[in-house]
């Protein structure tokens, strides 16, 4: 579109091309709902006011209005739009807006990392894991010696999907790390459970 001309058809906004030619009505151009009913609730004030031969009052608040809108066409199709003044007639340029393009974010700085903190959460998540997982190796050792091996297979296959998940995760990762060390901890120590 090279430019466009608003104005007041009646009750209903209607946009012009640039040659005069053929108009269009708001909803099919890409303005957006909230853009196209505030253009036709203008035209609908701007066709009550001019019936009711309006004061200066009024014919000034439907043309600010309206220049306001045709700002807002301007801006979102990226062309000049010719304001027609329903009340006057009185024709009228509006420029798009060109919004300045924001500047990138700087990165932020890398976080410091928690070494005591995380190295003792990942000790006492080992602990735990060696010790809960042991100690059911044993006690279904004393029943059946492959169900220790199984019951190891069973925790591991439960937890390594969990573990890969949270691996990542800022606080998370320190049980991640303790609990991988664990289980591997854990899988050395099935033999001496065994035999």
């Amino acid at each position: 579109m090279s430019g466009i001309q608003l104005r007041a058809n009646g009750d209903r906004a209607v946009l012009v091309d640039g040659d005069g030619e053929a108009m269009t009505e708001p909803s099919r151009l890409p303005l957006g709902t909230e853009l196209t009913d505030a253009l036709d609730e203008w035209a609908k004030v701007a066709a009550a006011v001019a019936r009711a031969e309006p004061g200066v009052a009024a014919g000034s608040v439907v043309s600010r209005r309206g220049l306001q809108l045709a700002g807002r066409v301007a801006t979102s199709l990226g062309v000049a739009v010719r304001y027609v003044d329903p009340l006057s007639g009185a024709e009228s340029v509006v420029e798009p807006v060109r919004l300045p393009k924001r500047p990138p974010r700087p990165p932020l700085p890398p976080e410091p990392m928690p070494w005591l903190t995380g190295l003792t959460v990942s000790g006492a998540s080992l602990a735990f894991t060696v010790v809960t997982v042991v100690t059911l190796a044993a006690t279904l050792a004393e029943t059946y010696s492959l169900l220790a091996l199984a019951s190891n297979v069973v925790v591991t296959a439960g937890l390594l999907p969990s573990l890969w998940l949270i691996h990542r995760q800022p606080i998370w990762r320190w049980v991640s790390y303790g609990v991988a060390v664990g289980l591997g901890l854990s899988w050395l120590a099935l033999p001496l459970v065994l035999f």
